[in-house]
């Protein structure tokens, strides 16, 4: 045998131990009630059509090798597992899921992409009990940022604002706080999911609220003679043109015995409205009173309420942090007057509604249909309660009869015995990003739900990665206030730094 021959039968010998390895003919020859433990949990989870592959790990040691089998209607893939990881490939991925919304338009019982994970047994793949993924054509925007941080409050030495595009699993850096010196940062609020406008608060280092406005970058002191501190929650107006924020004088302590590890808590807060334009600031007594506590506001997106949460003063508020109990409120605006009402609706009494618990973080879907909130036991600072749970609120005729504004548990999406907070909604009011620590009680992670014209949630999935059991086992850093965006932040990082070093713009009160 000559020496090119000895190399083509080599490599032709390969090929077969390949093929055999892998069973090239990507067949189950039998089934049984096997249920393999899969992570993350992506059985019948619903996904948007635009999503990033589904990968997922097979969590038990009941075979050595490990294959998927992924069916549609008219279509179907074979993955081989790699050492029970499954990566799909995009391309097939895209052809799977674009099979299903096409044949979904005839067909409303078509819209499931079925997985059948198979063990080699004997030489044979033997598969196991399927489950599918259910695809709604409701497409999801295409980027969320969020802020990473290690799970405690006195860890700000590695901080930072990332992107994430869900259609690729790829992640992007905003902005670190390694360039200054640690400086404590607080979330990124885009603007009706627009990239081009956005917001975020540096503390202590180069302080000040950021402003990042097509292309300008403004840093400001909001701090005035007229306001208790510099702001704190935002909640764009629809216009783009009115902020209203909290302005928060805030405490923390850390817990020994307490299940809720840590709290934070205030000791004061208002609430204001900034005009963008005329760096102003303007308020009402009603949103600035001293035995009351207002934060967290959100607009409607008709611009004509301001919802809010309030709370009863509490004396010697460390010590009794518990008996904080936060209402959710509004009070009417007038945008062209910008001026607010005379009068406060009561929408969910803490006292009356909710069985002595409290509301934080309301968020209103872009149609106006629904809010959702958390509650939780106490307090307003919900992502550290093990008991916090995501609500709904039907508000379709609210403008009509505040009384007949319902509100219900998303239970679908929540988990039994961790928190679920920190929630944002997509530009089509039909997805739900929110953090939560059920995958292992420390970590918020980001998942989204479908909600559907009645307001109802549906099994939740995790974020997509590329491998998702090495990629979270890796990375010991929570996912905080995830925001839904159509594009991604197009000012560079060395522009945002730039900005940490002019100076800051001195908002005023308006009298």
């Amino acid at each position: 045998m000559t020496t090119i021959s000895k190399v083509i039968y080599s490599i032709s010998l390969l090929g077969i131990m390949l093929c055999a390895s892998c069973s090239s003919d990507g067949t189950i020859a039998r089934s049984d009630n096997y249920e393999a433990k899969i992570y993350p949990d992506y059985k019948d989870v619903t996904i948007p059509c635009n999503i990033a592959p589904m990968n997922f790990s097979v969590q038990d040691s009941s075979a050595t090798k490990y294959a998927l089998l992924i069916e549609t209607k008219n279509s179907h893939v074979w993955v081989n597992a790699d050492d029970k990881d499954f990566a799909i490939d995009k391309d097939d991925w895209k052809d799977l899921v674009s099979n299903v919304s096409a044949a979904a338009v005839s067909d409303s019982t078509a819209n499931k992409i079925n997985f059948t994970i198979a063990r080699e047994i004997n030489g044979e793949w033997v598969g196991g009990k399927p489950f599918s993924m259910t695809v709604m054509p409701d497409s999801i925007d295409d980027y969320i940022t969020y802020r990473l941080i290690p799970p405690g409050y006195e860890s700000w030495y590695r901080m930072g604002i990332y992107q994430h595009q869900l259609s690729t699993s790829e992640e992007s850096v905003v902005y670190e706080n390694s360039h200054n010196t640690g400086a404590c940062m607080n979330c990124h609020t885009p603007y009706a999911q627009q990239s081009d406008r956005s917001l975020f608060h540096l503390r202590t280092y180069d302080g000040g609220t950021y402003m990042l406005r097509d292309g300008i970058i403004e840093r400001l002191e909001a701090k005035t003679d007229s306001t208790i501190g510099a702001f704190v929650y935002p909640g764009w107006h629809p216009n783009g043109k009115i902020i209203a924020f909290s302005n928060n004088k805030t405490a923390q302590t850390f817990h020994v015995s307490n299940l809720n590890r840590i709290e934070v808590f205030d000791a004061a807060s208002d609430i204001v409205a900034y005009d963008v334009e005329k760096h102003e600031v303007f308020s009402t007594p009603l949103l600035k009173q001293k035995d009351k506590w207002e934060t967290y506001p959100t607009f409607s997106p008709d611009g004509k309420w301001l919802y809010y949460c309030s709370a009863p003063s509490v004396h010697e508020v460390g010590l009794n942090f518990d008996q904080v109990k936060y209402s959710l409120c509004r009070i009417a605006f007038d945008t062209e007057k910008q001026q607010f009402g005379t009068e406060v609706d009561t929408i969910i009494s803490a006292t009356r509604n909710i069985a002595n618990h409290s509301v934080s973080f309301p968020r209103i879907s872009p149609d106006g249909n629904f809010l959702v909130c958390t509650i939780h036991c106490y307090g307003n600072f919900s992502i550290w309660h093990k008991d916090a749970n995501l609500f709904i609120l039907d508000l379709r005729n609210a403008d009509n009869d505040v009384q007949s504004i319902k509100i219900k548990q998303l239970s679908a999406a929540n988990s039994k015995e961790e928190t679920d907070s920190y929630h944002s909604w997509s530009s089509n009011s039909r997805w739900l990003v929110f953090s939560s620590r059920r995958d292992d009680g420390l970590y918020t992670r980001p998942y989204f739900t479908y909600i559907d014209k009645e307001g109802n949630a549906h099994k939740p999935f995790m974020l997509p990665q590329k491998n998702p059991r090495k990629f979270f086992m890796e990375r010991d850093l929570s996912y905080n206030i995830p925001e839904f965006m159509k594009d991604a932040v197009p000012t560079p990082m060395r522009e945002i730094y730039a900005a940490t070093k002019q100076d800051s713009l001195q908002v005023t009160y308006r009298k």
